[in-house]
């Protein structure tokens, strides 16, 4: 009974030594990361995607490094500029993404925690290469909006000499805070400079609307110019007319037209039924008599007394 005891007892610490064994040899390797194997503190070559993997228990240790896009935040980073004045950024976004085949590289060079090294050193590196060859102004005001690029292009052309496959995507930067002072002063100016946009855009309005006024009374003159020029022709054209009407309506023309009309009929009606009717003859014969209607006998007559009329015209 003792023996089967002891028996029991031994089964029981080997199977739970086996169960311990098997539980630590199995690790899980979540989606988008890469695992790196340790073993008695060396690094392996072997590297594992995504899934269930096997480990030497107690001896091989892993550790997982992410290979998909990340945000790192670089947090309350110092910046002196070259006036001395030293001011403070709440926070630095740097999105960057490591590929899969430069992991083993970029973790035996710089350890898993490689971003402490390559990213959050190097942001404050950077950062303040800039801030000291450059002014408040220049940092707060003028060059703040290239700040960003700036320390992109500085990061990634360090990264691709020092750790060739770790890109940087882009960097976010917030405004830093300055000295209370110095912040009011800059307040009050750009109040004063608003005010002088406002003013300035006024000025314009106005010199817009004046120099519409000037354009719309030349136009108003050029029309009433052009319109009088007109009326004056019109006038002059009209008088000329009159006056050639004058000269040229005389008596005896109109005496001509008036024969004319009468040769243009085709039938000319005589009798004493129409008494009103008669041709004046001593406007072609001097000394002749005004004959009426009855004794105008044929369409002849009428043609020579207006020759005879053409002719004396």
């Amino acid at each position: 009974f003792v023996e089967m005891a002891q028996l029991g007892s031994v089964v029981a610490v080997a199977a739970a030594i086996l169960a311990a064994m098997i539980f630590s040899s199995v690790h899980k390797v979540e989606e988008g990361h890469i695992a790196v194997y340790y073993r008695g503190g060396a690094l392996l070559k072997a590297t594992s995607g995504p899934g269930f993997h096997l480990m030497l228990p107690f001896i091989t240790t892993f550790k997982t490094v992410q290979n998909t896009v990340q945000t790192d935040e670089v947090k309350n980073v110092p910046c002196g500029t070259s006036g001395g004045v030293m001011i403070y950024f709440d926070r630095i976004e740097v999105v960057n993404f490591l590929i899969p085949s430069a992991v083993y590289d970029i973790v035996r060079n710089y350890t898993a925690d490689y971003d402490k090294t390559l990213i959050f050193n190097k942001i404050h590196h950077e950062l303040n290469q800039f801030c000291s060859v450059h002014t408040l102004q220049e940092v707060y005001i003028e060059l703040f909006d290239r700040i960003d690029e700036d320390l992109k292009l500085a990061l990634q052309q360090d990264l691709t000499a020092m750790a060739p496959g770790l890109i940087i995507h882009a960097v976010r930067v917030t405004k830093p805070n300055i000295p209370e002072t110095i912040r009011r002063n800059y307040e009050l100016m750009e109040s004063e400079k608003t005010k002088l946009l406002i003013a300035a855009q006024k000025q314009k309005v106005v010199e817009k609307e004046a120099e519409t006024e000037r354009k719309k009374a030349l136009i108003d003159g050029i029309f009433v110019a052009r319109e009088k020029a007109r009326a004056d022709a019109d006038f002059y054209t009209a008088q000329q007319v009159a006056e050639a009407n004058r000269l040229k309506l005389s008596p005896e023309y109109l005496q001509l037209l008036k024969y004319r009309a009468i040769a243009s009929n085709s039938k000319i009606y005589f009798g004493k039924d129409i008494p009103k009717m008669f041709v004046d003859l001593s406007a072609f014969t001097p000394g002749a008599v005004s004959k009426t209607s009855e004794e105008v006998n044929t369409a002849p007559e009428i043609d020579s007394m207006l020759k005879e009329f053409e002719g004396r015209l």
